[in-house]
């Protein structure tokens, strides 16, 4: 689910929140990625054609930048991390993050994506909880998201790794019902 497609009825705080990006993986080297990236975030995108199925249009450089640039209301880009997980020198996963939304104790991500060559061997689920684990020594107490409603593989991906349905909700410009998931974290002291 994209930033630009997050309900605007969902309500938000401001954050001053500051990550550390390359605390988002233990095992990848991550970074934030810029728009000269955006011809290789589409590249890695463009092979995911489920995704495009249900959550159109299909994925351009455009788009990207659009996304890299989109933000929900009431937030800055000193919220924002549109981040690149590297296996090497390849683009492995694109995460889209927003801090402290829809209120300060919780991270919202707006869109989460691996290359298909790596998908169904753990490698998602691997980032996804190293992210929680870092969310919760930072002092978020839960991760939220979005997936449109009926998309098998994504709903399948982010209940397996501990996302409950909390609600279900309409886009306005679009035709489809997405479902907030949220994740509860364990703080650290």
């Amino acid at each position: 689910m994209r930033i630009n497609s997050i309900p605007t009825a969902l309500c938000m705080i401001k954050s001053k929140q500051m990550l550390d990006v390359k605390s988002f993986s233990d095992k990848y080297s991550v970074r934030k990625l810029a728009e000269s990236d955006a011809e290789t975030v589409a590249a890695l995108c463009s092979k995911n054609t489920l995704y495009y199925e249900y959550c159109p249009p299909f994925v351009t450089r455009e788009s990207v930048i659009d996304d890299m640039k989109a933000l929900p209301p009431g937030k800055t880009f000193d919220d924002k991390y549109f981040a690149g997980f590297f296996d090497g020198d390849k683009l492995i996963a694109v995460l889209d993050l927003i801090v402290g939304y829809p209120n300060d104790k919780i991270a919202f991500v707006g869109f989460f994506m691996t290359d298909a060559s790596i998908q169904g061997r753990g490698a998602g689920t691997e980032i996804i909880d190293c992210l929680c684990r870092y969310f919760s020594s930072v002092g978020f107490d839960s991760v939220r998201l979005a997936w449109v409603k009926g998309n098998p593989q994504a709903e399948h991906f982010w209940l397996k790794n501990g996302f409950k349905k909390i609600c279900e909700s309409t886009r306005n410009s679009n035709e489809y019902v997405v479902i907030i998931g949220e994740r509860t974290l364990k703080n650290n002291p």
